[in-house]
């Protein structure tokens, strides 16, 4: 299996499918992909700076798209910091962004972006697609909160500063139809069978700030299964090691393909870097077809009916 080498960073990239005579040949249809793994604090030109760095090294790579993680631009020192700093996606920051994405050519998904409320005491957390001229392609707004006493570690109550969304979104893309959720959303496969039973989804994507406890146990076990039960791509950016004292997300940034194997994984759950894997769209249509689960599904409608 061939190693590919991004600056420092190492992915393996699994790809059996396409070795010929032993040697690894990517088909003409497949598209580069890249996930981003970060420590963002409470310092939004800091932050800013690394993801120019990460959109630099993705772009060179020859990925075509970026994914970031859940509160890439900001991470505060105590609960509700964030809504201090939220603006508008016409905002400063959210431009400064998309002047990254039309200087290097690169689609990027801002995963968990502080976006202003509707009140002064309350942000949206956005995920934020945005095309290779800049350009806003679509947002969805964090539907499932964090409400949690986590077993072992601290209580989180994320409903205290975030309003929650209602809104199910898809969006085209050169590297297929993308599924956007945020983190906890992970934990609700209903939202990922609307995604791609109802809006077509090829690829979902998963940019996450995951508790050290809680990835330990659930992680990757949760983002293959997403993967296998909806034959999709799923790429799952993640925050990791500590922000502050009070706060440390697990790592492990992860691009699963519809089998459920992983084909880019950072080495380094705790670095700051990216990822890249070749994806094959060819392979989501194989794996649905030989697997038509799609037809096979009951309506709603069986479900009430069905006796217990």
């Amino acid at each position: 299996m061939p190693v590919n080498v991004i600056g420092r960073i190492y992915t393996r990239l699994l790809l059996p499918r396409f070795c010929v005579s032993g040697e690894s040949t990517m088909p003409s249809n497949s598209v580069r992909v890249a996930a981003a793994q970060m420590t963002s604090i409470n310092d939004l030109a800091a932050n800013f700076a690394t993801c120019s760095r990460l959109v630099k090294e993705a772009a060179s790579a020859g990925a075509k798209l970026l994914c970031f993680p859940e509160a890439f631009s900001y991470v505060g020192a105590k609960d509700g910091d964030s809504v201090s700093i939220a603006e508008p996606l016409n905002g400063p920051l959210m431009n400064k962004y998309c002047s990254l994405a039309r200087e290097s050519s690169i689609w990027l998904s801002l995963g968990g972006f502080q976006e202003k409320g509707s009140d002064d005491e309350h942000l949206c957390n956005t995920h934020v697609v945005v095309d290779d001229t800049g350009e806003i392609r679509s947002s969805y707004r964090k539907i499932h909160l964090f409400d949690v006493d986590v077993p072992g570690g601290r209580v989180y109550k994320e409903s205290r500063f975030t309003e929650a969304g209602k809104d199910v979104v898809a969006v085209d893309s050169p590297i297929g139809r993308l599924g956007l959720t945020v983190c906890y959303d992970l934990r609700f496969p209903e939202i990922y069978q609307l995604l791609r039973f109802q809006h077509g989804a090829q690829v979902l994507l998963v940019p996450s700030a995951f508790t050290k406890v809680t990835g330990e146990a659930h992680w990757e076990i949760l983002l293959r299964a997403r993967a296998i039960e909806n034959q999709c791509y799923v790429i799952a950016a993640a925050q990791a090691g500590k922000h502050n004292e009070k706060r440390e997300s697990y790592g492990d940034t992860l691009i699963i393909d519809p089998w459920g194997t992983v084909v880019g994984r950072l080495p380094d759950r705790l670095s700051t870097g990216i990822v890249v894997a070749d994806i094959d769209l060819s392979l989501v249509d194989s794996i649905r077809e030989k697997m038509p689960i799609a037809k096979q599904r009951k309506p709603i409608d069986f479900w009430k009916a069905a006796s217990l």
